[in-house]
């Protein structure tokens, strides 16, 4: 080939020329519009923490009782991180999922969690007076009143954002076939009897309907008569012994320091005896020797509190809070009604669920077995809040920014 003549094929640039590089996947997905941008990376990195956080705190909650009477001391430790693993795969397989997709299950999949309840009561073992779990094969359990919450949520929004006032309001027939589909919810889960979970239920409902937009004098209707129940349950004595017991207990706590009442000081003296920093993971004399009970699931606060001390627990409540705010976030930019139930419920139910966990172990509210979300020991537990979380991320992520989606979605 002389000299000046050009060779056939492309020889590369020509010099002086710019070619840009060929840039990865990964910076692709995170440009602006690409896939990774619609997911929430904060929600997902806080609720990771926070979920190694309770794996961490069940871990030195039952390590020293284990080791003491011979068994394997990391037994809870490898569960609960077994649950979170697949938890979080449940959270992104339900992200991944257009919630518009799921509103259209969102009767099949309450019709699963009523079947669920109704199997416990008929097949489901009893644990300290309650009939709330189902034994499937390997020696796990299913706590089906976890679910219930998931289904709740989901058939209320639907029933909710069915049909609408030309204002944008559901309208009362709507609040009322909502309130209707609960019922059957909330009075399997008090059959159990699960009192907490039976009022997470009725404070969720309750919150998404004053959030749907419904007239307020409807709203003062509605509390007037769950405080004329309240009252006639109390006035007829319905209220079952152990329940009777928890709220006499809470009203007078210095009456029965040994039977009712010591459940309550215990957490409140472990909680106490930390201090600013806490005594250190594994030092916890009293949630590591057993006077606590539950202390790995109804009472894994007093760990934080003992351990950790009340740094440890802001950072917690910081924590829980920052979960909640997002998920608000999220319901704030739903493009549908639908969307927004769904998101505010699952912050309606954290909040209440947290509240309640967290006031029971320091004294300023009754004791009911409701774990702490995303620390508690426990699969149902772990992989209903993680469902959740799912929702939450599905709402954020098919968000369209004008409202206008590129496509018409199902349901």
């Amino acid at each position: 080939m002389s000299v000046g003549v050009p060779s056939r094929g492309w020889a590369g640039p020509r010099p002086g020329t710019f070619t840009p590089r060929r840039r990865s996947f990964l910076s692709q997905a995170f440009d602006k519009g690409g896939v990774a941008r619609t997911w929430d990376w904060p929600l997902i990195f806080v609720t990771c923490a926070l979920t190694a956080a309770g794996i961490v705190l069940v871990w030195a909650a039952t390590a020293p009782s284990l080791r003491a009477v011979g068994l394997d001391p990391h037994a809870y430790l490898k569960k609960a991180a077994v649950w979170g693993f697949l938890g979080l795969i449940l959270m992104f397989i339900t992200a991944s999922i257009d919630y518009r997709r799921i509103r259209r299950l969102a009767p099949a999949l309450y019709g699963l969690s009523l079947l669920l309840l109704v199997a416990v009561l008929a097949v489901g073992q009893s644990v300290n007076g309650a009939k709330a779990w189902i034994a499937v094969p390997g020696g796990f359990q299913i706590e089906p009143s976890e679910f219930a919450k998931l289904g709740l949520i989901l058939i209320g929004a639907w029933l909710l954002s069915r049909r609408k006032l030309p204002t944008g309001y559901p309208t009362i027939r709507d609040v009322s076939y909502a309130a209707l589909a609960a019922a059957p919810l909330i009075a399997l889960v008090e059959k159990e009897p699960a009192l907490g979970v039976t009022l997470v239920l009725v404070f969720t409902l309750a919150g998404m309907i004053v959030v749907s937009g419904i007239r307020i004098y409807w709203v003062l209707g509605g509390v007037s008569a769950v405080a004329i129940g309240i009252f006639m349950v109390g006035k007829e004595h319905l209220l079952k012994g152990y329940q009777l017991t928890r709220l006499t207990a809470f009203l007078h706590p210095g009456q029965d320091l040994a039977g009712a009442g010591y459940n309550g000081l215990q957490a409140k003296i472990a909680v106490g005896s930390g201090g600013l920093l806490g005594k250190g993971l594994f030092h916890g004399g009293f949630t590591g020797g057993s006077f606590v009970p539950s202390v790995q699931t109804d009472f894994i606060f007093t760990v934080a509190g003992e351990e950790l001390g009340f740094v440890g627990c802001a950072v917690i409540v910081a924590l829980l809070a920052f979960i909640v705010l997002r998920a608000i976030r999220a319901a704030q930019r739903a493009d549908d009604m639908f969307g927004m139930l769904v998101a505010s419920g699952v912050a309606i139910w954290f909040a209440f669920q947290s509240f309640v966990n967290i006031g029971m172990t320091i004294g300023i509210m009754p004791i009911t077995g409701l774990p702490l979300p995303f620390v508690s020991y426990g699969g149902s537990a772990i992989f209903a809040d993680m469902i959740a979380i799912g929702l939450v991320q599905s709402v954020r992520r098919h968000h369209t920014p004008f409202g206008y989606p590129t496509a018409p979605h199902p349901g």
